[in-house]
């Protein structure tokens, strides 16, 4: 183990043989870090947080510090990070609240860039990046492979899909299906898919053609929402991309963002 001298570690903490602890870092009581994982200098990490293995912590991270909520009274909940992830500068991740679940989750491969905010009862999937100062309000959902442009702001309680892609400045106060591109100030809209990134998934051509059909059977057919769920099930009942998109919108609680007219979505 690599401790500088001047880092505090509280000797109740659990950290691997291999953990290295920068200059003026702090470990709280309760804190568990896997091997392999590395705190550069002035690195906070307390309350009742688990790292796993070969994590990166930048300057100034700020990792399981109370919720940013007026009814937390202390209890002990928890911050659960995965392997192979990277926090830069100034990163945020807050525990959970017990009204929210009690476990705010990262998991694994995960890139938070600078300035990005985890809030309480947050559940991040895998293979997420966040561009800098993309913010994250509470009990927000997270699917694997979504990437968040720089300063997006997400509204607590909302869910974007795996495979999704937010713009940067965007503010989505409502839910993001997988595998679609969303983008706005005021209020975000959904911009079709985001073939790019699925391409670069490997996704192949019929797998994108067919979620091409069903955005327009979802969102440009002029149905209200549970008819055009219900044509898209008729229709696309063979494709498990389809039905996961289904299966999602069924499931909001915030509604799913509006699409922009054909018109308006630049090509890919």
């Amino acid at each position: 183990m690599n401790i500088h001298p001047t880092a505090i570690v509280h000797p109740k903490a659990e950290l691997a043989d291999d953990v290295e602890v920068g200059p003026y870092s702090v470990i709280g009581e309760h804190v568990k870090i896997g091997r392999g994982s590395r705190l550069m200098a002035h690195v906070y990490v307390d309350g009742w947080t688990e790292i796993g293995e070969r994590c990166q912590f930048y300057p100034y991270a700020s990792i399981g510090t109370p919720p940013q909520h007026l009814q937390y009274k202390g209890e002990p909940t928890t911050v659960v990070i995965g392997h192979d992830n990277i926090f830069r500068e100034y990163v945020t991740v807050n525990r959970a609240t017990v009204q929210g679940g009690g476990s705010t989750t990262i998991g694994h491969h995960n890139f938070l860039m600078a300035y990005t905010h985890v809030a309480h009862d947050c559940h991040l999937g895998n293979h997420i990046i966040m561009a800098n100062a993309a913010t994250l309000a509470g009990h927000i959902t997270i699917g694997d492979h979504a990437i968040l442009g720089g300063l997006a702001g997400i509204h607590q309680h909302v869910r974007i899909g795996a495979y999704s892609m937010i713009g940067g400045c965007s503010a989505v106060g409502q839910d993001v299906p997988p595998f679609m591109r969303a983008a706005g100030g005021y209020r975000t809209k959904l911009y079709g898919l985001n073939s790019v990134g699925l391409r670069r998934h490997g996704f192949s051509h019929e797998r994108i053609a067919t979620l091409k059909r069903a955005y327009e059977v979802l969102f440009r057919s002029g149905h209200r929402v549970a008819e055009a769920v219900r044509l898209a099930k008729e229709e696309f009942k063979e494709s498990d991309d389809v039905l996961t998109v289904l299966a999602f919108m069924e499931e909001t609680k915030r509604g799913v963002c509006k699409s922009v007219g054909r018109e308006q979505e630049d090509e890919d």
